[in-house]
């Protein structure tokens, strides 16, 4: 039997989905959830059994990659469940979860109990008072304590994801990627992406090139390499591992693209720079529907741009009124 492939009419396969479980977090970067931003109503957000139904439809039609997401996953009563039902799906060959790590020391034994293969952390600064400047809290402690908690639980890769920030944290590269290397971890640099303020965002940018040239003397040299359907460039370190580098702004992937996002309130996102949302509740909802999920899949591979657009308009906000937090990253 001919194995089902999700392709779109540029003939990107479409085998990974990101998974949103809460808009909700306990944490409020100013990049992904603004601290006047509204969060859906709990009766809007899916519920586990729901969003299993949603995964296993996409598994049935060729999906074979899922990363849990938020908002901030861990706040969520009952992820850890959750994480089991999907490591028992046929099918998936790749689970991993996003996390800020404020909640990852409680966790991460037994999320890689129940199955969990991939972690990546969000650590934008190393500095205590640029921690709280960016996510609102002093919790800096805490994540660097989920990250050895994921080291010793045997999560692996780590992935540290910086969003880099002109005058904020770019010149805590070099730092990073000495403590990267000391967690066993990969950093990962990402290009700050226009998803609030414009003015800000213009100020704030810093570039794939200008990324390379503050890192210059801690790379080993080689060509740089790509995974398929990965979004990070791959660079070659001196001391051993690698950094990868995330340029969405700079240097468009959109080719390789792989993917499509579900929000924690059942909409299917076919690209994170688009409003084409999907709304597939009415196909869960008051009764799973198999065929009307499969329909809700196809109707977002349909609506996939060939190339994602950011509005860099001041005082704009891309996608709408969703912040990053309410799309799922």
């Amino acid at each position: 039997m001919e194995q089902t492939v999700l392709r779109d009419r540029y003939g990107r396969v479409v085998t990974y989905l990101r998974v949103s479980i809460t808009d909700r977090c306990n944490l409020r970067c100013f990049y992904c959830l603004p601290r006047d931003c509204g969060l859906s109503r709990s009766a809007e957000q899916l519920d586990f059994d729901e969003l299993t139904a949603v995964v296993k439809a996409g598994v049935a039609l060729g999906i074979s990659k899922i990363r849990i997401t938020g908002g901030e996953p861990l706040v969520r009563p009952g992820v850890i469940e959750f994480v089991r039902t999907l490591r028992s799906l046929q099918g998936i060959t790749d689970l991993a979860l996003s996390t800020n790590g404020t909640l990852l020391g409680d966790h991460a034994a037994a999320l890689k109990d129940a199955g969990l293969m991939r972690i990546n952390v969000s650590l934008d600064s190393l500095r205590p008072t640029v921690f709280r400047a960016i996510s609102g809290r002093n919790e800096l402690d805490r994540v660097c304590a989920g990250i050895s908690a994921a080291r010793a639980a045997g999560l692996h890769p780590i992935k540290l994801n910086v969003v880099v920030m002109r005058g904020v944290n770019d010149d805590e590269l070099p730092a990073i990627l000495d403590f990267a290397a000391q967690q066993g971890a990969q950093a990962r640099f990402i290009e700050y992406m226009p998803l609030g303020v414009g003015q800000r965002w213009e100020a704030s940018y810093v570039s794939r090139a200008e990324i390379l040239t503050r890192i210059r003397a801690r790379l080993h040299g080689e060509p740089p390499r790509r995974q398929p359907g990965d979004t990070a460039t791959y660079y070659a370190l001196r001391n051993g591992g690698e950094v990868g580098v995330i340029s969405p702004v700079s240097c468009r992937f959109c080719d390789l693209c792989n993917r499509l996002r579900l929000t924690a309130d059942g909409k299917l996102r076919p690209c994170l720079t688009s409003e084409g949302e999907v709304d597939l509740r009415a196909a869960i909802r008051p009764r799973v529907s198999s065929a009307a999920l499969c329909a809700c899949f196809h109707a977002a591979l349909a609506g996939r741009p060939q190339t994602g657009r950011y509005d860099t308009t001041p005082d704009r906000i891309l996608a709408g009124p969703r912040p990053m937090a309410a799309i799922g990253g």
